[in-house]
């Protein structure tokens, strides 16, 4: 079913892998940088699932006719007893950069009392689906790894570069995008969306006029 899907964000890079991702479903993608007067709601849930559904309520209540997507997703570091978490995207600070973060999370690990910690860690992504101001579907994704020493690669956005995902030496950084997409924690959300998603598209082919 040929369809227009609304993801709430303005950053490019998120929007490029939703594209790949979900790309065959959906005739168009498109983001908040086509709507410039839409302002981002503020995000004050206290879990990923929370935040994704404030962003995705907010926008589909301003769009009630579109289909929208938003998530909410971030690095757990287990020495840092899972920050920077919800807080990933503004781990530095007021002003956060990727750059910026990357720098804090290596010299908060580079700390004494961290030394000889593991550096397993994990990306979280939660998605939420909404129509009309109301909330139509919610998933998950998970993939669990480690922080590497140094960034590597050029590849991806925000901690790419330092996550080394479980069954790599490669990190999010230098894998091919196809490889990360296909393993990501938000790929992973997002397979499950595709799954919802062509199962809703049969239902309605089954009992549509084309049946």
């Amino acid at each position: 079913m040929a369809r227009t899907l609304l993801i709430a964000t303005h950053n490019a890079h998120k929007t490029g892998e939703m594209r790949a991702i979900l790309g065959e479903h959906f005739e168009s993608i498109t983001d908040l940088t086509t709507l410039p007067g839409m302002t981002p709601p503020d995000e004050t849930g206290s879990t990923f699932a929370e935040n994704s559904e404030i962003k995705a309520l907010a926008t589909s209540r301003a769009m009630p006719e579109a289909f929208v997507l938003a998530d909410d997703s971030g690095l757990e570091v287990d020495a840092l007893g899972g920050a920077p978490g919800i807080y990933s995207s503004r781990f530095s600070g007021e002003n956060a950069t990727d750059a910026t973060n990357r720098e804090k999370l290596l010299d908060e690990l580079a700390r004494p009392k961290h030394a000889g910690s593991p550096r397993t860690a994990r990306f979280r992504c939660a998605v939420t689906v909404a129509k009309g101001g109301e909330v139509i579907a919610q998933f998950d994704g998970t993939v669990e790894g480690r922080i590497a020493e140094s960034m590597t690669g050029e590849g991806g956005f925000g901690y790419d570069p330092l996550f080394i995902p479980e069954g790599y030496n490669q990190s999010f950084g230098e894998l091919p995008e196809e490889v990360k997409n296909g393993m990501s924690h938000r790929g992973r959300a997002l397979e499950k969306f595709r799954g919802w998603l062509i199962g809703d598209e049969m239902l309605q082919y089954r009992h549509g006029s084309g049946s």
